[in-house]
C-alpha cells in the first residue's frame, strides 16, 4: 500500500512540476518572441558572437598553418624517400659488381671433365686439374665478351679469386674443388659462346691436344651464388678528391 501510496505522490508532483516549467517556458518564449530581450542580454550575445566568430578565425588560421607544414613535411618525406631509393640502387648496383649478391640471367654453361677413363693417356692425374690454367684462360675470354658474373663450380669469380694446385687439390677462392668443372657465365649467349668455341679457340685447343670434355650449353635462366669469403683491406685507402 505504501508503494502504492509513493507512486500515486510522485506522479502528482511530477505533474505539478510539469505545468510550472510549461507555464514559465510560454513567458520566456513570449517575450524573446515579441521582441522584449533586456539590452543588457542583447550586448552580452553580441559580444559572445563577436568572441565565437575571433575563435573560428583562429582555429581556421592554425588550421592552415598545420596543413602547410603537413604538407612541407609529406614533401620532405618523399624527398628523402627518394634519395633513400636512389641508393639503395646504387648500393644494390655495386653489391652485384663485386659479387656479394646472387644473381640469374641468360649466358652459358661450360662443364669441363677429364679424357675418358678408357683412353689412353700418359698421365695418371687430373689433366684439367695439372693444365687449370685454361680455367684461367677461360675467364679471361668470358670477361672480354662482356661475362656479368661468373662461376666456377658456384664459386663466384671475383677480383681477387685465386685459382692454384695445392697438392692433390684446385682451390678456388681457398675452397677445394675436383672436376668436372662447371663454368656459369651470364651475358650474351651467343656472344660468350663464340668468344670460346671456335676454330684454333681455346675450347678447339682444349678439345684436340688434351682429349678434354668440354661441353658448351646456352641457357635462358643461370643462377650464380654470391661470393661467400671476407674480403679484407689491410693496405688499400680511399683518396678524398678536392
Amino acid at each position: 500500500m505504501n508503494s502504492f501510496k509513493d507512486k500515486v505522490l510522485i506522479g502528482i508532483m511530477c505533474t505539478i512540476l510539469g505545468i510550472v516549467l510549461s507555464l514559465q517556458f510560454r513567458v520566456v518564449q513570449g517575450n524573446y518572441l515579441e521582441g522584449r530581450i533586456p539590452s543588457q542580454r542583447l550586448l552580452e550575445l553580441k559580444s559572445e558572437l563577436k568572441k565565437v566568430q575571433e575563435e573560428k578565425e583562429k582555429f581556421k588560421s592554425e588550421r592552415d598553418e598545420y596543413e602547410k607544414n603537413l604538407n612541407e613535411i609529406e614533401k620532405s618525406a618523399s624527398e628523402d624517400s627518394a634519395i633513400i631509393k636512389r641508393l639503395n640502387e646504387e648500393l644494390e648496383k655495386y653489391k652485384k659488381a663485386a659479387g656479394l649478391t646472387r644473381v640469374k640471367g641468360q649466358g652459358i654453361e661450360v662443364v669441363i671433365d677429364d679424357p675418358p677413363k678408357d683412353l689412353e693417356y700418359n698421365y695418371s692425374g687430373s689433366v684439367i686439374m695439372a693444365n687449370y690454367e685454361f680455367l684461367v684462360r677461360i675467364i679471361n675470354y668470358l670477361n672480354s665478351a662482356g661475362a656479368e658474373a661468373i662461376s666456377i663450380n658456384d664459386q663466384r669469380v671475383i677480383a681477387n679469386t685465386e685459382i692454384q694446385l695445392a697438392g692433390s687439390n684446385l682451390r678456388i677462392n681457398s675452397v677445394p674443388t675436383a672436376p668436372p668443372y662447371t663454368i656459369k657465365a651470364i651475358g650474351n649467349p651467343d656472344t660468350l659462346k663464340s668468344s670460346l668455341d671456335w676454330r684454333f679457340g681455346v675450347v678447339s685447343e682444349m678439345r684436340e691436344d688434351w682429349n678434354l670434355q668440354v661441353d658448351i650449353q646456352e641457357n635462358d635462366e643461370i643462377i650464380i651464388e654470391r661470393y661467400n669469403g671476407v674480403i679484407n683491406y689491410k693496405y688499400l685507402r680511399s683518396i678524398e678528391e678536392n
